[in-house]
């Protein structure tokens, strides 16, 4: 979640819990409020109602997309899509590029991408030796993005590994 986004809201899609839990990744402040006190809020502040569906439709579109990527597309594909979708979700403009606003492991790009952190790690070190990505402990700049775009949008059978996990 980027700040100020709406997360955690059970009543409004009729349930009496979330069924996903949020970890902070870096300080955070959430503010919260009861369920019980959902269709009052709503009632009384309609835009809350408008934003919350909003919201959850991005997530609904952003799972679909999720679960494309994982049944159709190479893994080195998935975790370019993934580093590009963190740089367009939390990224801000560095000196050599994008960097992404929040620690990240690799191990958590390996569960984004339903693969092994050892093929993240490889990958990973394959495009910081092609300069298209810097990374340290918990942090990646995106070096060179648009080279990111093309590997991710590569089609099948061009040129490029194909590994599949």
């Amino acid at each position: 979640m980027s700040p100020g986004e709406t997360f955690g809201v059970a009543p409004a899609i009729g349930l009496l819990r979330y069924p996903a839990t949020a970890t902070a990744v870096d300080d955070s402040v959430a503010l919260a409020w009861p369920s019980a006190t959902w269709p009052r809020l709503v009632s009384r502040f309609p835009a809350l109602a408008t934003n919350t569906l909003q919201t959850i439709g991005s997530r609904l579109q952003e799972t679909h997309t999720r679960v494309v990527e994982m049944s159709t597309q190479q893994v080195e594909q998935r975790v370019a899509h993934a580093l590009l979708r963190l740089a367009k979700q939390a990224g801000h403009k560095v000196e050599h590029g994008i960097e992404i606003d929040f620690p990240i492991s690799r191990q958590d790009i390996a569960q984004m991408t339903g693969t092994t952190l050892h093929t993240v790690s490889r990958i990973l070190s394959g495009w910081e030796q092609r300069g298209l990505i810097e990374s340290g402990r918990q942090r990646i700049v995106l070096r060179e993005p648009h080279k990111l775009l093309v590997l991710a949008e590569e089609s099948p059978g061009e040129d490029g590994p194909s590994t599949r996990q």
